[in-house]
Parts: structure tokens; C-alpha cells; sequence
């Protein structure tokens, strides 16, 4: 039977059945403009029959795309901003060439990197979960080129002399995230458990959560920060620690770090103690692949073959001598 108009709280809503499937749902508009909901609800039934008809392909737009890819509990971090500039594009109209498009002029002031990540990958992983539920083909998205330039690491002793010359709560942070792998935003928003010697990382970036180890050295720290009305590390977010963590670095005459620096310290350190690559990105929540691409630093010490004739007795001496710096 056709789509029948009927109200709920005021709110014209409709149900019936539309080319063998059953429909229902608010129109979202008010009672007194009964006229605007019934042209709503014959452009629903069309858009039933002309899905029945020609296939879902023809009538799934881009925002519908993502509303399912939402509502499936996905990461919505990057969306907003993607879903603007597609809206009601069809799914079937985005080539690869639309999304790099769209990367370029949304995000053409950030690197490669940050294209891929911001536009590229969440645009998708929408298509693509929608193709999972046959509603379209999958789509392969060329990525930008990456900066491969590696990224310097924090070590246990700069995080200690950053820490002398900041506030107790800045070093604590700088500390938790260089024993937890914890990213700079989940470090500020994380769960701590002190008796349980235990944080629970909320991972924004990927969209779920990991439970860290607290070593005795940070545990220490942060049961002795100091009591206040904000947040457990003080600061609100990344930019309101800025200047101090700029302060510290200057004051202690330390190298320029970024807090990001300290993430890639704990993978470094980890496998510089001997952790297999296997073990260490189990423990960073990450892939192996994205580990030995991005995390791994290698230990730039030519004479390190000497070990293959003539392994001295302290090298793990030596080599955590020179993973401190």
C-alpha cells in the first residue's frame, strides 16, 4: 500500500509499503504544514520505486552514505567537514579524482599526509562500507605523497629534563605519554586508574579504546599532582598547553620536540630494549607495517657491525647508552 501521513507529537510521520519494502519514519516536519510533508513523502515513494527499479546505485547519495556509516558505530571524527562539501552528491558520481578534488581544496594548506588522513580515508571508508552492503561499487582512492622525512623521538632523559623545568601536571603528561604511547589528545583525555595501575586511552583517531600499563615512575607522578578544579594534566587541549610546553623546552635547553615526539619515543625505546616489532605494536595498538614505516628509528652507528666479530660484552649497555643520546 502507499505511504500513509499520520501524526506524532505533532510531527507528521508516515509508514506503509513501497515496491515489496516496508517503509516508516518522521518527515520531521510540523503539523501545520501538512502540504510540505506530503510532497516529502511522494519523493520518498519515488525514490523507493526508482531504487526498486534501476538499483540502489541511482539514488544513494553521499550523505546517506555516511549517516549509515555513522549509524554502524564508525568513527565520526573526520566526517563533518567531507559531508558538507558532498552532501547530496550520488555515491556513483565520486570518482577518485572527486575526492582528491575535494582534499585539495578543503585541505590544500596541509601536507600529503594530512590529505590522506583528513579527506581521503574517511571519503573512503564511507563508499566503501556502503559497497560492503552491495548498495554501490568500491572505490580505490590514489593517496598524496607523504613526507617520509623521519620524525625525531623523545627520549626517558629529555622527558626528565623537560619535566625540571615544568609544571608538575606538563611533566606528568609528557611522562604518561612517553611510558603509554598514548597520542597527545588522548593523553589529555584519558581515564586513570592508580590502584589499577592502568589508563584507558580513548583513541580518537581510530575510533575505539585501549587500556595502558601505568609503570611505578608514572604512577608516582601523577598521585603526586597536585589537587584542582581542572583537568587531571591542567590543560583543556593540545593548543592551551602550547606555550608552556614551548617554555619548558627553552628553559631546559633541550631539542624542540612536539609532545607526538613522545609516542614515538615508547615504540623506539621499546624496540631498542630488545621488545620484538611484534610485541611493541600490540602494545602502541598499531600495525606492524604502520610501526616499522612510521614509528622505528634506527640507531644511526655504522660501527655497530663490529658485533658480528667480536660482540662486546655490555652492548645492551652501549645501546641503550646511545638510545638516551
Amino acid at each position: 500500500m502507499p505511504l500513509k501521513l499520520y501524526l506524532r507529537n505533532g510531527i507528521w510521520n508516515y509508514r506503509g509499503t513501497v515496491a515489496k519494502r516496508r517503509l516508516r519514519g518522521s518527515t520531521g516536519i510540523p503539523e501545520k504544514h501538512k502540504d510540505l510533508a506530503a510532497r516529502k513523502v511522494a519523493q520518498i515513494e519515488v525514490t523507493a520505486w526508482k531504487c526498486s527499479v534501476d538499483g540502489p546505485e541511482t539514488v544513494l547519495t553521499f550523505a546517506q552514505a555516511a549517516l549509515m556509516y555513522r549509524a554502524a558505530g564508525k568513527s565520526d571524527r573526520f566526517l563533518a567537514p567531507i559531508e558538507d562539501y558532498l552532501k547530496d552528491t550520488l555515491v556513483r558520481d565520486i570518482k577518485s579524482g572527486t575526492i582528491r578534488t575535494m582534499a585539495m581544496e578543503l585541505f590544500g594548506h596541509c601536507s600529503g599526509a594530512s590529505r590522506n588522513r583528513l579527506a581521503i580515508i574517511p571519503a573512503q571508508a564511507i563508499i566503501n562500507y556502503a559497497a560492503d552492503s552491495e548498495l554501490c561499487p568500491r572505490i580505490r582512492v590514489k593517496r598524496f605523497k607523504e613526507d617520509t622525512k623521519e620524525k625525531p623521538f623523545a627520549t626517558l632523559g629529555w622527558v626528565q629534563a623537560l619535566a625540571k623545568e615544568a609544571s608538575p601536571q606538563l611533566g606528568a603528561y609528557a611522562l604518561l605519554m612517553f611510558l603509554t604511547g598514548a597520542r597527545p589528545t588522548e593523553a589529555l583525555e584519558c581515564d586513570i586508574d592508580l590502584p589499577g595501575c592502568t589508563a584507558l586511552l580513548h583513541e580518537s583517531k581510530i575510533g575505539h579504546e585501549r587500556r595502558a600499563h601505568l609503570p611505578p615512575m608514572l604512577v608516582a607522578a601523577i598521585a603526586n599532582l597536585p589537587k584542582s578544579n581542572r583537568p587531571l594534566f591542567f590543560y583543556y587541549n593540545i593548543e592551551d598547553l602550547r606555550p608552556a610546553w614551548e617554555g619548558a623546552i627553552k628553559r631546559a635547553g633541550i631539542q624542540r620536540l612536539t609532545p607526538h615526539c613522545c609516542r614515538h619515543g615508547f615504540i623506539t625505546g621499546l624496540l631498542r630494549r630488545g621488545i620484538d616489532v611484534k610485541t611493541a605494536a600490540w602494545l602502541a595498538d598499531m600495525t606492524v607495517e604502520t610501526l616499522v614505516k612510521t614509528y622505528a628509528h634506527a640507531i644511526k652507528d655504522r660501527t655497530l657491525t663490529n658485533v658480528l666479530t667480536d660482540p662486546p660484552a655490555d652492548l645492551p649497555n652501549i645501546l641503550e647508552k646511545i638510545s638516551n643520546g
